[in-house]
């Protein structure tokens, strides 16, 4: 064959491979490897997402996707939706089709159904679906101009189909797929049949307005999942459940850990359990802190309008804002800390010798939120930022911010966490010049390679007056929750005329680094409980050790030993209620109490507690002193 009917093949590896022209993109994965050809879901070309039957006709950058891939899952998923649309317009003849996209770990497809869906319904979409699968029915393509798209829909009785083609601008070009007697509208691409797609689950069925507008009709939209082996999907149930079962709205109330009251939707109550856990976090943040430096601050929590113009809030996040009318002039509640440290910084000047500043607050900030998007601990409208802004000199930047990534890392590694990093760059809101953006990003890029850490870039997802480096940490459940920040800021010392002299005695800009290590105090505790399923270690948890008389004759030990315990700074109680021992053991298992000391006879003739732990178990009996010592050093480490 003549060198110009073929084409080079570019792969992700930099490796390139020539092939016939108009050989399939599903070929090249097999040619690539037997198992990948298996695997293959769809493909993309030069960046752009296509159909594994798409011929190529020219040079092109080709990468095959997998489950693996994020994009790939999206397609497997995106193709099970539709699977899930072809049984539901099967079993449900007239039924309505509005749109149905891969989301998060699934896919969901709103239905304008004759009858509403009941629960019982699903298991029946689930088995119809599971005979399309079987039946291996291909994934067509076919373009169409846009009239023969409305006729189609229109003779289908698909109104909401034909209300997305009309609101398209009339130049984009149109496609359906097509499997079996089943057509949708869609850009595609799709896995290439219906038997790629292997385990399924349909998990609800809710209500939800026609392109989310209460305007529109509700319909009803089913959600669901699939994997490509049921152990996948038997795994994905079962961390679902498990996330049920650590929820903290749960454990929160069942330990009695916080509250979230109608009298202040979004503004959470901790009760005493609860303040003790933040308490403790609190004491470690300070100690940290005190070690690195940094000196702590507290700021107003209502700052004048004037100086929220200054700083650019007023502008870029007003409607996140509370307000309120001081002597007629307006105020507003402050929805970060920063503007505050720039106010302490300048209340004085400052010389290059005294540079770094570090400035640590735990400080209250309101924001509006919705209240759709209101979540326990996770979303609320008041929470706690364990904010620090450092001023520096510019020669100071990469080794600070060396400096925070370490003590970053400390406080994850503390509770058990693994994370990893994202560099967010310049969003289209930004205030200031390209240089002073490119110089900011490059210093943090500058930081993390010199530590040899990995990360990914975020492009256009920084703050509005600086790039920032963002840790996501990964909990026992295998989510990932973003929590510590470093934001790089040259623009509010400049809007805010901050300085200091230099050794030359004249005036210059300090550079800004504004950092957060928990994010929110309350959100933080949020997601330990749920990482810890509210069994805390020891140092954190509420209550450390509950002694358990085991008759009401040895009430009077137990009380012995709780002071004894309490004087040692243990935070403990005596059950000395009227009840049997094992209903008391169970109680205190079910409160996470790391320490159930179980004392009788024998115990209160030799000074000795028989010592249980909840989830090692009986530990024997041992001196009173000998558990003291244990306890107080597994305290003092903080141990894990």
């Amino acid at each position: 064959m003549s060198e110009l009917n073929q084409i080079k093949v570019t792969l992700p590896d930099g490796g390139a491979r020539e092939y016939p022209a108009g050989t399939t993109l599903m070929d090249i994965a097999k040619s690539i490897s037997p198992r990948l050809g298996r695997e293959a879901l769809a493909a993309k070309v030069d960046g752009r997402l296509a159909d594994l039957g798409l011929p190529l006709e020219r040079d092109a950058a080709v990468e095959i996707l997998t489950f693996d891939d994020e994009e790939g899952r999206q397609v497997y998923r995106h193709s099970t939706a539709h699977v899930m649309a072809q049984a539901v317009q099967k079993l449900f003849p007239g039924v309505g089709l509005a749109i149905g996209p891969a989301i998060a770990d699934g896919y969901y497809y709103d239905f304008d159904p004759r009858e509403p869906f009941v629960p019982e319904d699903l298991a029946r979409i689930e088995k119809e679906m599971e005979a399309i699968i079987k039946a291996d029915l291909p994934f067509e393509r076919a373009e169409l101009s846009r009239a023969d798209a409305l006729d189609m829909f229109k003779k289908a009785g698909q109104a909401y189909k034909i209300e997305l083609i009309e609101d398209l601008p009339e130049d984009v070009p149109l496609s359906i797929y097509r499997q079996g007697d089943f057509t949708d509208l869609c850009m595609g691409p799709h896995v290439p049949s219906t038997g790629r797609l292997k385990s399924v689950k349909l998990m609800s069925v809710a209500g939800a307005y026609w392109r989310g507008s209460e305007k529109n009709k509700m319909l009803q939209r089913i959600y669901g999942t699939s994997f490509p082996k049921k152990s996948m999907l038997d795994e994905y149930l079962f961390r679902l459940e498990e996330a049920r079962r650590r929820d903290h709205r749960k454990l929160g109330a069942e330990l009695d850990l916080f509250s979230i009251q109608d009298e202040g939707p979004g503004f959470p109550f901790f009760h005493p359990k609860g303040m003790v856990l933040r308490n403790e976090l609190e004491n470690y943040w300070r100690e940290e802190h005190k070690k690195r430096g940094y000196q702590e601050i507290r700021t107003p929590v209502i700052l004048s309008r004037a100086m929220w113009e200054q700083s650019g809030h007023w502008d870029h996040y007003r409607e996140n804002m509370y307000f309120t009318k001081i002597d007629e002039v307006d105020y507003a509640v402050k929805p970060m800390n920063c503007p505050g440290s720039i106010i302490i910084y300048k209340n004085r000047l400052h010389s290059y010798r005294e540079l770094p500043i570090r400035m640590a607050e735990l400080g209250l900030v309101h924001r509006h939120e919705l209240s759709g998007v209101l979540h326990g601990l996770m979303r609320v409208r008041c929470f706690t930022q364990d904010d620090a802004h450092i001023f520096m000199l510019p020669s100071q930047v990469k080794d600070e911010i060396i400096g925070v990534i370490d003590l970053e890392d400390d406080f994850y590694k503390l509770f058990g966490f693994d994370y990893h990093l994202e560099l967010s760059t310049r969003p289209e809101n930004s205030i200031g010049s390209d240089g002073i953006w490119e110089l900011a990003t490059e210093s943090l890029r500058e930081a993390l390679d010199s530590k040899g850490l990995s990360y990914k870039v975020n492009e256009g997802d920084g703050a509005f007056y600086g790039p920032k480096i963002d840790f996501h940490l990964k909990d026992s459940l295998g989510r990932t929750w973003q929590c510590g920040t470093i934001q790089l800021d040259f623009i509010m010392p400049e809007k805010f005329d901050l300085a200091y002299v230099g050794e030359d005695g004249q005036k210059h800009r300090p550079v800004m680094l504004h950092r957060v290590v928990f994010g929110s105090i309350e959100r933080f505790i949020g997601i330990l409980t749920e990482h810890f399923a509210g069994a805390f270690p020891a140092w954190l948890a509420p209550v450390q050790a509950r002694v358990l008389p085991i008759a009401a004759r040895h009430a009077d030990y137990a009380r012995q030993v709780g002071k004894s315990l309490d004087e040692k700074g243990i935070r403990v109680e005596v059950d000395d209620r009227n009840e049997k021992i094992n209903y008391k053991i169970r109680e205190a298992q079910a409160q996470k109490i790391p320490y159930m000391l179980v004392v009788g006879d024998k115990e209160a003739e030799r000074g000795m507690v028989a010592v249980r732990h909840r989830a090692e178990g009986d530990l024997g009996a041992m001196p009173l002193a000998g558990f003291e010592d244990k306890l107080l050093e597994e305290i003092r480490t903080r141990a894990y």
